[in-house]
């Protein structure tokens, strides 16, 4: 027990730390090629930022505990939807400001977020199902980028050693590839020996650690007034989450799953997303009241899924 849970302990900060240096340098490398903030924040660091995830839940299909997966992406997304907001507006003391250009490129955005649910109805991801939802996936991000301006963001560092960049980038993946492959193996190792669900550890433990990325990189823009890039940098990550990583996962092994990870966990996170899109289309900004609010809805959720599958 105690060797898994050492194990496990390391491989999540190896997870956390070497996925904070992709986000980093790939920031850096976004802004060496000129691109604006709104391509920075919902594409290039939005699919770094998934990597933990991706690379979890990847593992955890070959690994034959493919809801283990499932939990992390679903689980980390109600996360990021609303503890990480809550995070950012405590921590720095003030509200998030948004431009209508965020905005616009959120149109329809819980509709993206309700078809891997309705999808997973069932109990099941088919691989056709999982290419559908990559191809879904995919379009929300080329209207993203159709919908991009030449607004160009200052990032520390940003134009400079191109290629320390693009070394920092390669090894923080590896990083993030070791980790992953220890953070599955000792957490089905964990949920056997203690005889809970691998699913409450994704959803609950080794999501939440996935959402360290987006966090330090949010927090940070925030910080530097750069506000709409944070919030990019979330709803891009939970949008790949929802439609591109379930899609991949299920591609890869169409896999049965506990249908309350749909009802429970699935509907936590659309409800979140309209909660928080709510705040967002309300004065064009998430104040510090909406900022606790999210931040006891997220206590909400992690009751009740302790409960549920306690």
């Amino acid at each position: 027990m105690l060797n898994s849970l050492f194990i496990f302990i390391v491989a999540m900060a190896m997870v956390i730390y070497g996925a904070t240096l992709a986000t980093k340098y790939s920031a850096k490398l976004a802004e060496d090629f000129k691109l604006s903030k709104y391509i920075i924040g919902f594409i290039v660091v939005a699919f770094i930022s998934i990597l933990p995830e991706a690379l979890i839940s990847i593992n955890s299909a070959f690994a034959g505990v493919p809801s283990l997966g499932l939990g992390t992406l679903f689980g980390s997304n109600v996360a990021d939807l609303t503890l990480v907001f809550a995070i950012i507006i405590i921590f720095t003391g003030k509200e998030i400001k948004l431009e209508s250009k965020i905005l616009s490129n959120v149109n329809g955005y819980p509709f993206f977020l309700i078809l891997p649910l309705f999808l997973g109805l069932n109990g099941y991801y088919s691989r056709l199902e999982g290419l559908l939802l990559i191809i879904v996936g995919g379009f929300f991000y080329y209207m993203v980028f159709k919908n991009d301006v030449n607004v160009s963001v200052s990032l520390e560092g940003g134009g400079k050693n191109k290629y320390k960049n693009i070394l920092m980038l390669i090894l923080s993946m590896a990083l993030l590839l070791v980790g992953s492959s220890f953070t599955v193996s000792s957490a089905v190792s964990i949920a056997g020996i203690l005889s809970i669900s691998p699913i409450l550890i994704g959803m609950l433990i080794v999501g939440l650690g996935t959402t360290m990325p987006e966090l330090f990189f949010s927090l940070k823009s925030v910080q530097k007034g750069e506000d709409d890039l944070a919030v990019g940098d979330i709803l891009g990550t939970v949008l790949a989450d929802a439609t591109i990583l379930v899609g991949v996962l299920a591609f890869i092994h169409p896999f049965y799953f506990p249908v309350k990870i749909i009802y429970i966990t699935g509907i936590f996170m659309l409800v979140a997303s309209i909660i928080l899109l709510t705040f967002m289309y309300t004065g064009q900004r998430i104040s510090k009241k909406e900022g606790y609010l999210l931040l006891v809805f997220w206590i909400i959720y992690v009751l009740t899924e302790t409960i549920i599958s306690g």
